[in-house]
């Protein structure tokens, strides 16, 4: 485990002090064997969706201060979002972080009127506070939302449905067996409805099996969450088949992911299927798809980002000039100044609630500091 993490040390770093950055570098760690290292998923999350990690972004006001059309189901659903927080934080910890979750959703949905939230988004954006922090998610929230989410967040469910539309000719195609069997049994695609939309983040429960589909999914095409779908389908296919053919007894058995799943199996085997049985031949026709349309141009604009060393003397040019820098270092890949740093942007940003919230999180180690910093 060491020698991996050390090696995947390297080649991050080596991708991103690459000029270009080297992106591909930084999709195969993400998309390897046990994903990222915890420490480095702050420095190769924002790449992978394009976004300037050196930029300090301004702190979304809180969700008091912010109105939408969508604010009071957002509060409603940051209340139900308590168990999604790690076991054993207090409850004035995590009603610190639940109103920084609102505010975040909030700020993303008013930056972008065009934009409809769905029950479930908070699930995705909650995973990127705990890892991230709210200031730095917010940027990538936005990416994510105008892109590998964008089909979820249209007044209405059509282009949800095309996307769902995609996993039964994936079943087909895999296994003739199977698929007949759930069409005999008419359980459709809904069951997978939540594991999409969320990114697993609502049928999951063990945090580091969703940090590592989060590392796969961002390195990946968006429709690589339904690939993995079909891979966790086909891998159960005898349990399905074993089941009653019917509708109320399949949708049970499907809706529910067992939680001793092969992650590393299931994770290769969606890479396999993407590879065999291509999007644009699932559906020939046109794609209604605006994340599957705009995925090319996302990719073309990834791939021309600048090495933060080089973005920084950039900005320190433009504030000589009399422009108005606003860059921040990239934290180092050790621990140690991870933990300081988080130490210290807690105990500037939320008083004596972060400090009983940084004591507490040294129990789970430097990687949930990480999530609050």
């Amino acid at each position: 485990m060491a020698s991996r993490g050390a090696q995947q040390r390297v080649q991050v770093l080596r991708a991103l002090r690459s000029d270009p950055v080297g992106l591909e570098g930084l999709r195969e760690a993400a998309r390897g064997r046990g994903g990222l290292c915890p420490d480095l998923r702050p420095l190769v999350w924002p790449r992978l969706l394009s976004v300037d990690p050196a930029i300090r972004p301004p702190r979304p006001a809180p969700p008091a201060l912010q109105d939408h059309r969508d604010r009071g189901q957002v509060l409603l659903d940051v209340a139900r979002s308590a168990p999604r927080f790690p076991p054993g934080m207090a409850a004035e910890q995590r009603g610190v972080l639940q109103q920084q979750l609102a505010g975040l959703i909030l700020h993303v949905l008013r930056a972008h009127p065009q934009l409809h939230y769905y029950q479930g988004y908070h699930d995705v954006a909650l995973t990127l506070l705990l890892v991230l922090g709210q200031r730095r998610a917010a940027p990538l929230l936005e990416q994510l939302s105008m892109h590998h989410l964008r089909d979820f967040m249209d007044p209405t469910m059509d282009s949800t449905k095309h996307i769902l539309n995609y996993l039964m000719p994936l079943l087909q195609r895999e296994s003739l067996r199977l698929h007949d069997f759930m069409q005999r049994a008419e359980v459709g695609t809904v069951f997978a409805l939540s594991w999409l939309i969320t990114w697993y983040g609502h049928v999951l429960e063990d945090f580091h099996h969703l940090l590592r589909l989060y590392d796969f999914f961002l390195a990946s095409h968006p429709l690589m969450p339904v690939y993995f779908a079909a891979a966790v389908v086909l891998h159960r296919e005898e349990e399905v088949l074993g089941a009653p053919c019917d509708m109320p007894s399949l949708h049970q058995l499907l809706s529910r992911i067992p939680p001793d799943l092969p992650y590393e199996r299931l994770v290769l085997r969606a890479q396999e299927l993407f590879q065999r049985h291509p999007h644009s031949r699932l559906a020939p026709r046109h794609p209604k798809s605006i994340a599957i349309r705009s995925f090319g141009a996302f990719q073309r604009a990834a791939s021309h980002q600048r090495p933060d060393a080089v973005l920084r003397r950039q900005r320190r040019g433009s504030s000589r000039a009399g422009g108005d820098a606003d860059a921040t270092p990239l934290p180092s890949a050790g621990p140690n100044p991870l933990v300081k740093a988080a130490v210290w942007g807690l105990s500037a940003t939320l008083g004596a609630v972060a400090l009983a919230v940084t004591h507490t999180a040294l129990d789970w180690g430097p990687e949930f500091l990480l999530r609050l910093f």
